[in-house]
């Protein structure tokens, strides 16, 4: 649909009608998040928890349904199918809203025809340090283009602005279109063929959940979703954290499109972001091949030579990134303010390029293998992460290390306290890396902003100065930048010129320093906070939205809740960045012709009177674009889409079942077994996903599929209590004493299986390691039946490590390094151990 985030705010739950949970522990885990759904179930809402662990989220559910972990693409597979078989999908929305009426590609062939893999799989041809092991070219899986119609491609374009010319250049022919559905190349009917297996029956044995509760779920959200109902998915990070996570919540995406829920209040998915600001730090944003505004970061490795080389690369010219021109090079000048000029490229090669995979494993991995001289480690501990011992051994390699963090973590003290060190199979003495602890000034220290799961960007106020030499985080980064600016500032080097003519203005106004601080030298967090939002660069009046100036208040302070008996998206408090929407792709909550799909789920709608959109949000669409507006055959932009095209970030503003880009691993969602499995793939001869990332060394072993000496299913989850790797919470008293010890859930069936009592000292072992924890013997987990085959599953939480108060062994040192091929999000909630008492 086009954008990293949830496409609907928490209070739009109490909407709801029917609440999916799958992939999260909600109540526990997002508790503040739970008090809409439970406000939902108040007022009739159907409440259904899919988890292979009993919870407190599954214990105020109308329906739990048991599911082994990593089993998801196979349960939402199902229903899919359900809903093409028996016809329940919102038929008026998917022919208007979705590509289901488009027609692919005659060369296109899918998994039904190639036994689990798609058309265009071939070998990974790029640096093997990126993981991939196999490599997809997509395009067989293009739209069938009209024979009439645009075409770009002018030999000559100006150089620099106004780039509606080479925009223009980039336009296809649409893609041909079949309404009635019948045609065997539409996306309608690839789908229905691609999920004809995914049975009942196939799901029971797929994933263990006995059919009759998987109907149940089936008869339950279809009854509750239409022009009358709507049904709300919630997920986390269990549906994430696998080789194809991505897949996992593009098949959820897919069955909220058919079932029309999708921009509509109570309907739509919830992505319950783990932590404060995680939303924040991809809108940012933080990530190695993003710049700001989800922009792809210039790379060596594409076309991107000049800036007029990545704009024909990067740019969609039929949807809302036509703009992306405007984007970049406002991007460029808030960088290098009066040095870019139309001249240089806006100081286009003054910004590095990537030039490899540079997302945390594979620098781990690189690190292990002596090729990393440094790191910086600001919040994060790898030394509990994944796969923890390969990562201590790659910290150990390093000439320095910086952590800055709250307390001494477990990663700044891995060259004495790791357990490997403990344990004299390594010495410190033997350790060459040097380590450099920064203390964190804590939140209410600081001044800034939060961007929390429902993408609102709240201010919070400093309430005192942190003691002794601790600082903010933004305190670091301004000092360090200043610091490298001055070593650079005389430097020739074409390489250093990015640093030389970096805009970096973020200290105070001459008076204006707080007086009532000891601490010196921190950067004013509102200008942060303006350079984010964006500003005109000559008068510097802050920008609203898209460009339009505005009165220069901090939004992110607005504090005024809509009233009890209001539709509730409370537009005034706080500002949903960067347009203050609360629902995405809300065009869809009306009809083509532009009125309520129903009364009662009114949301946005068309003002004929007006000539404009108006509702109870703000319109996620052209404000005065009427309904009946027709797409222009040679518009770019938005021109190019009808009044009728609510998913404006894509390229024929439909919202997609079918993925022609964007997707490394497949246009469609298909159920790959995770990377070590009791049971072979019973769907397809295909066991695994085929591109996803694996580095495969002595110190990353796995189980074969089936493993005896691993026969029991793990995932790991997080309790209320801790935090992440617990640098937050074991060294805080209450928090300690609440969750003390590191502890094991386990199933009665397997404790007698293995002798084991409640509160028995456990080990469980992976190929890569083992760890020792209590056991907590609980009806709570369950073994699941699967393609005939008794599998026992356990589940163990992953907040401890080395120091703190409360301490204990690393879960992560059983977790494999591998990951999803999209995203690089690694497998740690399905892998395979072995259980025995200690």
């Amino acid at each position: 649909m086009g954008r990293g985030a949830a496409t609907m705010y928490a209070g739009s739950l109490a909407d709801a009608d029917c609440i999916v949970i799958e992939g999260s522990n909600m109540a526990e885990n997002h508790p503040c998040a739970f008090r809409w759904v439970m406000q939902a179930k108040l007022k009739g809402a159907k409440v259904i928890h899919i988890d292979p662990r009993f919870t407190r989220t599954s214990a105020v559910a109308d329906m739990y349904v048991p599911i082994r972990a990593g089993a998801d693409i196979a349960f939402l597979g199902g229903l899919i199918n359900y809903v093409l078989l028996n016809e329940k999908y919102f038929k008026d929305y998917v022919v208007n809203y979705t590509n289901a009426a488009t027609i692919v590609g005659d060369d296109f062939k899918d998994t039904e025809d190639l036994d689990g893999v798609f058309s265009g799989l071939g070998p990974f041809k790029g640096d093997p340090i990126n993981g991939f092991l196999g490599e997809y070219d997509n395009k067989s899986w293009q739209y069938k283009l009209s024979p009439t119609g645009v075409q770009g491609g002018q030999p000559e374009l100006p150089k620099g602005p106004p780039f509606d010319p080479l925009v223009r250049s980039l336009l296809k022919p649409a893609a041909q279109r079949d309404p009635t559905l019948q045609d065997p190349k539409t996306v309608f009917q690839i789908v229905k063929r691609h999920y004809a297996r995914y049975t009942p029956e196939m799901v029971e044995r797929v994933t263990g959940c006995p059919k009759d509760a998987f109907l149940k779920v089936a008869e339950t959200i279809t009854a509750n979703s239409g022009p009358e109902r709507t049904t709300s998915f919630c997920y986390a990070v269990a549906w994430t954290q696998h080789t194809y996570g991505v897949q996992m919540i593009g098949c959820c995406a897919l069955l909220q499109l058919l079932l029309g829920n999708m921009g509509r209040p109570g309907g739509g998915i919830m992505a319950l972001r783990g932590h404060a600001t995680i939303q924040g730090s991809t809108d940012v944003p933080t990530l190695y091949h993003s710049i700001h505004g989800y922009m792809s970061a210039p790379s060596a490795l594409k076309a991107h030579d000049t800036l007029t080389d990545y704009l024909k690369t990067e740019v969609l010219p039929k949807s809302y990134w036509a703009n992306q021109p405007k984007f970049m090079v406002s991007y460029l000048k808030s960088m290098y303010g009066d040095a870019a000029t139309k001249d240089n490229d806006f100081g286009y090669d003054f910004h590095p390029k990537i030039d490899g995979d540079y997302s945390h494993m594979p620098m781990m991995v690189r690190m292990a293998d002596g090729k990393v001289r440094g790191m910086f480690c600001m919040g994060q501990n790898p030394a509990t992460s994944l796969n923890g011992r390969l990562q201590r051994k790659a910290l150990s390699k390093l000439e320095w290390l910086v952590v800055k963090d709250n307390f001494e973590t477990e990663t700044a003290s891995f060259w004495y306290a790791a357990p490997e060190v403990k344990s004299g199979e390594v010495k410190s003495e033997d350790i060459k890396t040097e380590v450099f602890l920064f203390p964190s000034a804590q939140v209410a220290e600081m001044e800034g902003s939060f961007t929390n799961t429902q993408r609102w960007v709240q201010w919070h106020e400093k309430a005192a100065d942190p003691p002794g030499e601790c600082r903010s985080d933004s305190w670091f980064t301004h000092q360090l930048a200043l610091r490298l600016k001055k070593m650079y500032a005389n430097s020739s080097e074409p390489r250093d010129q990015g640093f030389k003519n970096l805009l970096w203005d973020f200290d105070y106004d001459a008076g204006k320093y707080p007086a009532d601080t000891r601490i010196q030298g921190e950067p004013e967090a509102k200008k942060i906070v303006k350079e984010i939002n964006g500003y005109k660069s000559d008068t510097k009046e802050i920008l609203e939205t898209f460009g339009d100036s505005k009165d220069g208040t901090n939004k992110a302070q607005n504090r005024k809740a809509d009233p009890n008996n209001s539709p509730g998206s409370h537009l005034g408090w706080a500002i949903s960045w960067p347009a203050n929407r609360r629902i995405m792709y809300n065009r869809a909550s009306a009809d083509p012709s532009g009125k309520p799909w129903s009364e009662r789920k009114k949301w946005v709608w068309w003002d004929d009177a007006q000539k404009k959109w108006v509702g109870n949000d703000v319109p996620d669409f052209t404000a005065t674009k009427a309904p009946d507006t027709p797409a222009k055959p040679d518009g770019i932009g938005l021109d190019a889409h009808s009044g009728a095209d609510p998913f404006i970030m894509k390229l024929d503003g439909k919202g997609w079942l079918f993925a022609p880009t964007g997707m490394v691993d497949g246009p469609l969602p298909t159920h790959y077994e995770p990377v070590e499995s009791p049971v072979n793939n019973p769907l397809y001869k295909q066991q695994l996903n085929p591109v996803h990332k694996y580095w495969k060394r002595d110190d990353n072993a796995l189980a074969a599929i089936g493993d005896p000496k691993f026969p029991v299913i793990i995932t790991t989850y997080r309790l209320t209590e801790h935090h992440l790797s617990g640098v937050m919470s074991r060294w805080l008293p209450w928090l300690a004493e609440l969750q003390p010890e590191l502890f094991i859930e386990l199933s009665p069936e397997l404790a007698k299986e293995k002798g084991i009592n409640n509160l028995d000292k456990v080990r469980i072992t992976s190929v890569r390691g083992s760890v020792v924890a209590k056991a907590l013997v609980t009806s709570r987990m369950r073994p699941f039946m699967l393609d005939g085959k008794l599998v026992h599953h356990v589940g163990m939480p992953w907040h401890w490590g080395y120091m703190g108060i409360a301490v204990g062994d690393v879960t992560n040192d059983l977790t494999p390094m591998v990951a999803d091929p999209n995203v690089s999000i690694h497998e740690g909630k399905a892998f395979m151990c072995n259980v025995e008492k200690a």
